[in-house]
């Protein structure tokens, strides 16, 4: 099993979730994140005064899947969150030892 781990531009979740029903997916989970990378924030202009914006609104996905669809989440999630600008995010996958479904008490693949 593997967690990918997302973090998008915050007007492509529909899109992103979109692509991910589309090859299967049935749960995710979504956050609210602010953070930089490469762009390292910016300024605005707010009534006459110049501020700085650090940290940029971003949403963070995360699901648990199964080995065998992890190429396919992964081309899902990186093709809808393209937009070819600084700032699209990036894509974690990590090894996932154990899931427990709480109600049922399933564990692992059948779990999730």
């Amino acid at each position: 099993m593997k967690m990918v781990t997302a973090i998008i531009k915050p007007f492509k979740l529909d899109d992103v979730r979109e692509a991910l029903a589309d090859v299967g997916i049935q749960g995710i989970t979504v956050t609210e994140v602010k953070g930089f990378g490469r762009q390292k924030g910016h300024t605005e202009l707010y009534r006459g005064a110049e501020y700085v914006v650090d940290f940029l609104p971003k949403m963070k996905i995360e699901l648990a899947i199964e080995d065998a669809i992890m190429d396919q989440v992964v081309e899902a999630i990186s093709s809808a969150a393209h937009t070819g600008k600084i700032g699209d995010g990036k894509i974690f996958v990590s090894n996932l030892d154990f899931a427990l479904r709480i109600r049922t008490g399933e564990t692992d693949a059948e779990a999730l």
